[in-house]
């Protein structure tokens, strides 16, 4: 486990990109289904309860939430999209901000793509891998909610996600992930590693 996500703390929101942070250093951005757990994952990865606010009524997050690791490296939770009971007009002004976010943002290295184990690959998982897969965006997928599923289980749905991403060849990776069960979180810290230039021991690099 890698100490240096554990220093995360609440940067600022934005409501579109104009209002986002300076576009420089290092940046990753978490997406995913409104139900699929991505506030429970930033928390687990940062060691942290309240980091990323949770809701009861998935779907509330409409805005860009940056997450400050130091003075080079961020965190961006994005908006949840797909689940929630609101305005078509709304969830389109949430898409086209996420599509001017991926498309426009020079600082973003990746992307984790957050997924219910138990509904993988829905119509908004396969539209953002299409999204990043144009601009030349790696992503990292987290099955999430592993605990749901019996081992065997979760290992075939695994085995059959990865399979149906192919075509992306080497530019998408995939693991298991349990936020309840801190399952996951060492892999998941390498990929950040790799995208935000972070040493393993925890110690950023000099800037």
């Amino acid at each position: 486990m890698n100490p240096f996500y554990h220093r995360a703390s609440f940067l600022t929101s934005a409501a579109k990109l104009s209002q986002a942070p300076p576009d420089q250093g290092f940046e990753v951005a978490f997406a995913g289904r409104s139900n699929a757990g991505k506030s429970s994952a930033i928390n687990a990865l940062s060691q942290q309860k309240q980091l990323a606010r949770t809701s009861k009524t998935p779907g509330r997050t409409q805005l860009l939430n940056f997450f400050l690791l130091d003075e080079q490296r961020r965190l961006v939770d994005l908006p949840g999209y797909g689940y929630a009971k609101v305005a078509e007009a709304i969830k389109l002004k949430w898409q086209q901000e996420m599509s001017a976010y991926l498309a426009g943002r020079k600082s973003l290295r990746g992307v984790v793509l957050l997924m219910d184990i138990r509904h993988p690959l829905q119509a908004f998982d396969n539209q953002m891998l299409e999204w990043t897969h144009h601009i030349g965006l790696p992503v990292h997928i987290l099955l999430t909610k592993s605990d749901k599923l019996a081992r065997g289980a979760a290992n075939a749905t695994l085995f059959q996600v990865r399979k149906s991403l192919q075509a992306y060849s080497d530019s998408i990776s995939i693991q298991l992930f349990s936020a309840l069960n801190r399952e996951g979180i060492d892999q998941a810290h390498a990929a950040l590693d790799r995208w935000l230039e972070v040493e393993s021991t925890g110690d950023s690099p000099p800037c």
